[in-house]
């Protein structure tokens, strides 16, 4: 198993919740809506020893929620890096953290059961309201070949 997906578990079992929003407010987190440009979805940002995530107040609810997992990921791995924006192209993004914070939000989203019940990635992103994007990273996760 790898740490990313630990640190999902671990938040799991502790606040019995995959919810971004509930948790970051639980670990402290807070969370803001601003009407941000169109191609800037959301960021964290450290100061202070205070963590924020900023979420474009335009986007859908379920775009909120998936920019809110990708942030909270930030916020649990990059604590002290202020990521200036999350685009519209960040699953393809080859920057490390970026990764990082896109697996947070792949594994804290998408149980590892939805594979079991369901036959394909796209049925799984219509279940969680996700981007197929994710679902396809969370099952290349979960196949070892990411």
């Amino acid at each position: 198993m790898g740490w990313i997906k630990q640190k999902v578990e671990g938040l799991y079992k502790k606040y019995k919740t995959r919810n971004p929003f509930t948790l970051a407010k639980l670990l402290n987190i807070q969370i803001f809506y601003w009407d941000l440009p169109e191609e800037i979805r959301g960021f964290y940002q450290y100061e202070k020893r205070n963590r924020f995530i900023f979420i474009n107040s335009n986007l859908s609810l379920e775009e909120q929620l998936v920019v809110c997992a990708h942030e909270l990921g930030h916020a649990l791995f990059h604590k002290n890096v202020n990521t200036t924006f999350m685009s519209k192209n960040t699953f393809l993004s080859v920057s490390k953290i970026e990764r990082e914070a896109n697996r947070f939000a792949a594994e804290l989203l998408i149980p590892d059961e939805d594979f079991n019940e369901h036959n394909n990635i796209y049925d799984i992103a219509s279940l969680r309201g996700v981007p197929v994007e994710l679902v396809r990273l969370k099952h290349q996760c979960k196949e070892g070949l990411f």
